[in-house]
């Protein structure tokens, strides 16, 4: 069986390879892309089984790129986990207004990040029991 794949979508080199250290050492497969555009594309080529958003990137933002995933048929059920350093707490409210499972606060640990994941992931294979998948 293949390993799960996460598609890491920061504008930030060293949170991209920061997250993919931590998600390689629970042995998870990680692509990454460098901005929104880039996580669109490989989002739609790749079909990762889970996608962790920043919210803050220049150009198209975590919630734009949310909206454009959960609104394409072929990407709406790939779950979206938002990373994002704002500790403002209407974040979590919009973040799921546009779809995200979820909304981990950076910094982060492994601990936490890896329980996210799990959750998220539990999600799909739940719904797809459910639908016969």
């Amino acid at each position: 069986m293949a390993p799960v794949r996460v598609l890491v979508v920061d504008d930030d080199p060293r949170m991209r390879q920061m997250v993919r250290e931590l998600l390689e050492l629970a042995d998870y497969g990680v692509v990454e892309a460098v901005d929104g555009a880039d996580g669109l594309a490989q989002a739609a080529a790749l079909r990762p089984d889970l996608i962790l958003l920043d919210l803050m990137m220049p150009n198209l933002d975590g919630y734009t790129v949310c909206r454009r995933l959960k609104a394409d048929p072929a990407t709406r059920a790939i779950p979206v986990i938002f990373l994002t350093a704002s500790a403002d707490r209407d974040v979590n409210r919009q973040a799921t207004a546009v779809g995200a499972a979820a909304c981990l606060t950076k910094p982060f640990d492994l601990t936490d990040l890896l329980a996210v994941v799990k959750s998220a992931l539990q999600g799909v294979t739940h719904r797809e029991e459910i639908n016969g998948g």
